[in-house]
């Protein structure tokens, strides 16, 4: 169900492009005393300075029995955060779009140029095939893998594991499991975002790309 993205590295308009690279996940945290000390959540135990301090869970309620969550690196700087609630907003917005029937769009807040297309479509197909889900997907590993330019022309793609082995599709007439799951309900995968700065000086997803296992790329998504 999931479209495939040909393997495009950055950008679009005024980013220049790169190479792609091997993905690892990788811990975007800075993880010096201060560092941690500083970002310890309100009520929370001294941190060990020893020890780096831990990702945070984050659970995004879709719908009824649809939820998205998101395994947060220990401590992202500014413009990582807001790339990863764009993609958190997106993977959340596209199921909303699933499970309303088409009638919520608030995903397409966040996408731009080809990633407008590549998002209608993939929701496009459930409706057309009046499919819809249940159940948990998750995020995690994330990771920025690249970045291009600077200031308002910067540009960077941010890879994620994404496992919605947590998920069920339905048939949406009788809300009901189908018979023969397909492999995003079994399998992690690796989904790579490459994002821009919009018009409003905002972050936006321009291009999507995904690995399925046994591609080497998703092997890091093996937990």
């Amino acid at each position: 169900m999931r479209v495939v993205i040909a393997l495009v590295m950055l950008l679009t308009a005024a980013c220049t492009p790169s190479e792609a690279q091997p993905f690892t996940p990788v811990d975007l945290s800075d993880t010096s005393p201060a560092e941690t000390s500083s970002r310890a959540p309100t009520g929370s135990s001294p941190q060990d300075p020893a020890r780096p301090a831990a990702p945070r869970e984050e659970t995004v309620e879709v719908a009824p029995g649809v939820r998205v969550v998101v395994e947060w690196p220990a401590a992202p700087d500014a413009d990582t955060t807001t790339m990863i609630e764009v993609l958190r907003d997106y993977f959340a917005g596209a199921f909303r779009a699933v499970v309303s029937g088409g009638r919520d769009t608030g995903y397409l807040d966040v996408v731009e140029y080809d990633a407008v297309d590549d998002a209608s479509s993939w929701v496009g197909a459930f409706l057309d095939e009046r499919r819809s889900v249940r159940g948990t997907a998750r995020l995690y590993a994330l990771n920025v893998s690249a970045v291009s330019g600077s200031g308002d022309d910067r540009g960077a793609q941010l890879d994620v594991c994404v496992d919605e082995s947590k998920m069920r599709l339905l048939d949406s007439s009788t809300g009901k499991p189908v018979t023969g799951q397909p492999d995003w309900t079994r399998k992690p995968f690796l989904q790579s975002a490459a994002m821009g700065r919009a018009a409003d000086g905002g972050w936006r997803i321009r291009l999507f790309r995904h690995a399925k296992l046994p591609d080497e790329r998703a092997k890091g998504c093996l937990r």
